[in-house]
């Protein structure tokens, strides 16, 4: 496993975790970004920063990761695309993305983009707090710890 991670809009503290657990663990964890993207030194952790351009970031993930990969995003259409080629998807909040739920989460997420098109102020996700980043680490952890499938 590998975890790809959209780091445009991936919240610092779940970079942190991301840090820790690719070096506790010993899996290669790549941040894509269509700007420059530090990272801290480690041969489990690289960057990647694709040109600038709609997409660009995503499309990259997506080209790179092999099935039983994880990636980590709160972009929909990126996180159905990498559940059709076989990946884990993991939210920025902990909350798993599965063949189960995506399609819900396609249709609310342009359900909410029709409002805000027609001026409908329907505001944005709430600030990620202490719980929402220990979520994510239980589900991270609870992925890393998963047997390997051969």
């Amino acid at each position: 496993m590998k975890i790809w991670v959209d780091a445009d809009a991936c919240p610092v503290v779940i970079r942190d975790v991301l840090y820790k657990a690719a070096n506790r663990t010993n899996v290669m964890t790549t941040f894509v970004a269509n700007q420059a993207f530090s990272v801290p030194p480690s041969k489990w952790i690289k960057s990647i920063q694709v040109a600038s351009g709609f997409d660009a970031a995503d499309n990259e993930i997506v080209r790179r990761l092999d099935a039983g990969d994880l990636v980590i995003t709160s972009d929909i259409p990126l996180a159905s695309d990498a559940i059709e080629k076989g990946a884990l998807v993991l939210s920025p909040r902990g909350e798993p993305y599965t063949a189960d739920n995506i399609r819900a989460r396609l249709t609310m997420r342009d359900f909410m983009e029709s409002l805000r098109a027609s001026g409908i102020d329907s505001g944005g996700p709430s600030a990620l707090n202490q719980s929402d980043r220990k979520a994510f680490a239980d589900q991270l952890d609870k992925l890393l710890r998963r047997p390997k499938i051969k």
